[in-house]
């Protein structure tokens, strides 16, 4: 099978990695002609320690090239640049492509999810996406990983599922496109907060009531959009918040730490040296938040603290002295 991958970030190019493994014909696209040049010579990406390019994986900066004649199109440049990428490969698509999205976040003011984006600036692609519990470090040296795809068809499900699934990668099918992406994009702003509680030098107490609380924000935005509650009890809603906030791998948590500790969050930005999804997710939300009338304190918070003047500290005890509240609403006493 010929496969591309656009965007040869770590997530991209671990994919990519993924796919020539599983037999197939990959190419990855990157933006620079030089970035190019250096992946095919060394066969290494410079974030991905101890990961090998295979030597017959086409590395190329020419996008007509790299789309031309595939059976599968990963789309894996970060969440700023969807639209962008999107627009530029419009003229060399074909009808009925299969196109996965592996971005997580959602665009400020119009509110879309990278899907939504993509199926506006290409619509004649036949969109996915593919998400779940997944650092590209442990991924590109093979590490048993469990993700899931979404899409409109079962069929096409199913052939994404055949294409990446190996002994190493393991693929479920879901038809709950939305709700995988939002699970994925918010789950981002809440390991911010989890990060942010490691550098204020809090404990396990904390992240924990930071990751259950924080699905609680998300799956109570997620069902108001129409997304299904068991999609966020799965890998791309607790299963991928549980690493995202756990890992030293997420730029999410490394972000938050430094903020915990002091720094603005341009700051830690430039410390990561990495796109921090979350920070650019935070304020489409809390956007989201007030336009369906959904209590997110969480979010809220992470808000005040990168935009505003709060302090973390000040954010936290905040949250510990909301209004005192029954834990699940649906929930009644017997007396």
């Amino acid at each position: 099978m010929k496969t591309a991958v656009i965007g040869s970030g770590t997530w991209g190019t671990a994919l990519a990695i993924l796919l020539s493994h599983n037999g197939h014909e990959t190419t990855l696209w990157t933006r620079s002609e030089s970035n190019a040049r250096e992946m095919a010579d060394t066969r290494k990406h410079k974030h991905l320690q101890g990961a090998v390019i295979p030597k017959d994986m086409d590395i190329t900066s020419d996008l007509q090239h790299a789309l031309m004649d595939k059976d599968l199109v990963v789309l894996a440049v970060p969440s700023i640049s969807i639209r962008e990428v999107s627009q530029k490969m419009f003229p060399f698509v074909r009808h009925g492509q299969v196109i996965v999205s592996v971005a997580k976040g959602i665009e400020a003011d119009s509110l879309k999810t990278m899907s939504d984006i993509i199926e506006e600036e290409i619509p004649q692609a036949d969109v996915a996406v593919l998400s779940g519990p997944s650092h590209a470090e442990e991924v590109s040296k093979f590490i048993p990983t469990t993700i899931v795809t979404g899409a409109h068809s079962e069929k096409t499900a199913k052939f994404i599922q055949d294409t990446f699934m190996s002994d190493c990668f393991r693929v479920y099918i879901n038809p709950d496109i939305k709700g995988i992406e939002i699970g994925g994009a918010l789950k981002n702003v809440v390991a911010l907060a989890a990060g942010m509680a490691d550098g204020l030098g809090y404990g396990d107490n904390s992240k924990a009531a930071l990751i259950t609380r924080g699905i609680a924000e998300i799956t109570r935005l997620g069902v108001k959009m129409g997304c299904d509650i068991e999609t966020f009890q799965g890998l791309s809603g607790i299963g991928d918040l549980i690493v995202t906030c756990a890992s030293m791998h997420s730029r999410n948590r490394r972000a938050g730490i430094l903020i915990g500790q002091g720094k603005s969050y341009t700051e830690a930005m430039e410390e990561v040296g990495q796109v921090v999804e979350g920070v650019h997710a935070a304020k489409a939300a809390l956007q989201l938040a007030q336009k369906y009338d959904v209590s997110m304190p969480i979010v809220s918070e992470i808000n005040e603290i990168l935009f505003g003047d709060k302090s973390p500290e000040e954010a936290v005890k905040d949250l510990m002295l909301r209004d005192r509240r029954i834990e699940n609403a649906g929930l009644k006493f017997d007396k």
